[in-house]
């Protein structure tokens, strides 16, 4: 049975959570505003940025950003330039997607941009302590859909296996 004081800092976790959620967006938004791309849209660029061809549902599976299909986030990327639709080498009714040379450019440009935003712990963190807490937050997040997709673009680090 749960105490009252562990469902109270439950609570506060989850809050804790959205609210490092909701910083980091603003702190994108904020970096990225005079790029003409969404935080999520970079997302979409971070995923297929590894050279690798996927399909709309395998894209969809490795975002955090996007709950459903990622249809129209694609769709702006590709209107823009920034990613390719391509049918598949065996069948041809699959479609897949890659990053173009002009979606790997505007990544790197917006990783220029991004640069302390990304760093939401302002320094207050050492390497360790972020470990740590990012190990918790894959226990945390282990077997939901946010932390699969986290865990197919981010695969941990073994024990022991840290440098620092």
């Amino acid at each position: 049975m749960q105490t009252a004081e562990h469902a109270r800092t439950l609570n506060e976790i989850r809050l804790l959570v959205l609210a490092a959620q909701r910083e980091g967006g603003r702190r994108l938004g904020r970096a990225f505003r005079r790029s003409g791309v969404t935080p999520a849209q970079s997302e979409v660029l971070e995923v297929l940025s590894g050279g690798e061809r996927l399909t709309l549902a395998e894209v969809g599976r490795r975002l955090v950003c996007e709950a459903g299909s990622p249809s129209r986030l694609v769709d702006s990327l590709v209107k823009a330039g920034l990613v390719a639709r391509t049918p598949g080498s065996t069948d041809r009714r699959t479609v897949l997607l890659a990053i173009t040379p002009g979606g790997l450019a505007k990544l790197a440009e917006l990783t220029d941009a991004a640069g302390p935003s990304l760093d939401l712990s302002d320094g207050r963190l050492d390497e360790y302590e972020a470990r740590a807490l990012a190990g918790l937050l894959r226990r945390l997040l282990g077997g939901t859909p946010g932390g699969t997709a986290v865990a197919a673009r981010f695969p941990a680090v073994p024990d022991g296996a840290w440098s620092g």
